[in-house]
């Protein structure tokens, strides 16, 4: 595992990145009213789909394309700006594509014709291979390794893959795989996944990142799009195809993702579901969390968006601004409030003798003076009441607000609305 991203190698110099970033991750409920899973905040400042394009550009990868689709105005806003620093003049290139029909009439009918309708500008980079990436998907990974793998192995495609306990991979596209890592069969979602081979009580799960050489990929789609009774579909359709009839191999995230020397594991989370959102930024606020977003040698590149910096007032008993294991971004103000284990997006406010704990604050909300807020997912730019209580009575607040089965309440506008209504 790689404890400081290797040099990259010089494969990557004629590599471009597809991210499919059209998803809307209905799982993630009222978060995705507005925006794609995508474009979902995270970690105090970022973009979830900042991961997969800082991944991209710390490998070397110079030439990205990123097919949006549902609710798109948001990640498209972001990537306008915080993504415009590519040079043409440098064979660099930063495209995002909406589906605009140039190869039918329709929208994205899936993965695959996500690209399938990009083929001319694909081609127009010319590049010799293309990594397929999720841009829903929170990790750090040095994608250049996965390149090398693909043409050293002399494979059709190669999937990045995670281990994952046996019976928790009934959620994935499991692989089944040989002692070389050549995959042999492909089950979606299986009740009974397949163990690995090293690894009898783990399961090598699809992250949904993909290695093609280029001129195959095209072929390939082009023949997904003649098939009547095909899904348009990486998982459904081009993968499963492969693997019968070409030669799938597996790439174990293992072995190309990058660490500082705080992080103890291979961090990689599908932050799909409230739950797993919520914990994965609460998870931020540890003195030593499992994903360290300090690392100056991979950094998380996002829209760098000027902010005075975060203020903390007012010095009396029982009304002091103070934070423990916290993270406060630029232009917060904490006006004789209580923070524990809480993260607050830009621009928050938070009014005088409140107190906030286990709480993912999105950007410009306005918490009210007294309120009381726990185990919380607070929407942008809500703005909470005064002397709001919510985390203590589960009825109450499943009544009011979206709560979930691990008790983490979502509280939107709307929400807010109907209650004084």
């Amino acid at each position: 595992m790689l404890t400081r991203p290797s040099p990259n190698a010089p494969v990557v110099r004629d590599t471009m990145a597809y991210v499919l970033a059209g998803g809307r991750g209905s799982r993630l409920l009222e978060l995705t009213d507005t925006r794609a899973k995508p474009a979902v905040y995270f970690g105090g400042k970022s973009r979830i789909i900042d991961f997969a394009l800082s991944n991209a550009v710390n490998s070397g990868i110079r030439r990205i394309g990123v097919a949006t689709q549902y609710k798109a105005h948001s990640l498209i806003r972001h990537l306008q700006r915080g993504w415009n620093f590519f040079r043409p003049e440098r064979n660099e290139g930063f495209d995002i594509l909406p589906a605009s029909q140039r190869a039918g009439n329709d929208w994205y009918a899936g993965t695959a014709d996500a690209l399938y309708q990009n083929i001319d500008i694909i081609e127009g980079y010319d590049p010799a291979y293309i990594v397929v990436l999720a841009g829903d998907h929170v990790y750090k990974m040095d994608y250049a390794g996965m390149v090398t793998q693909h043409i050293e192995q002399n494979a059709d495609v190669t999937v990045g893959c995670i281990e994952v306990p046996r019976m928790q991979a009934t959620g994935f596209g499991v692989m089944a795989v040989d002692t070389t890592d050549r995959i042999f069969d492909f089950v979606e979602k299986p009740a009974d996944p397949p163990g690995m081979p090293d690894k009898p009580d783990m399961a090598l799960a699809s992250m949904g990142i993909y290695v093609f050489a280029t001129r195959f990929l095209l072929d390939q789609l082009k023949r997904d799009a003649a098939d009547p009774h095909s899904q348009r579909d990486f998982g459904k359709d081009i993968i499963p195809y492969l693997v019968r009839h070409g030669k799938a191999v597996a790439h174990r995230f293992a072995t190309s993702c990058v660490r500082s020397g705080f992080e103890k594991e291979a961090y990689w989370r599908d932050v799909g579901t409230l739950d797993a959102y919520w914990e994965a930024n609460i998870d931020l606020t540890a003195v030593v969390p499992a994903l360290d977003l300090f690392d100056r040698e991979w950094p998380i590149w996002t829209y760098a968006e000027i902010t005075p910096p975060a203020k903390f007032v007012h010095d009396e008993v029982g009304r002091r601004g103070e934070a423990i294991s916290s993270l406060v971004s630029g232009g917060c103000i904490i006006s004789g409030a209580f923070l524990r284990q809480a993260l607050l997006f830009t621009g928050v406010h938070v009014h005088s003798y409140a107190r906030i704990e286990n709480a993912v604050i999105l950007p410009e909300a306005d918490i009210g003076r007294g309120a009381r807020l726990r185990n919380v997912i607070v929407e942008k730019g809500v703005r909470i009441p005064a002397g709001l209580v919510v985390g203590e009575d589960p009825d109450e607040d499943a009544r009011r607000f979206r709560r979930t089965e691990n008790g983490v309440c979502l509280v939107t506008q709307p929400m807010l609305d109907r209650l004084e209504a």
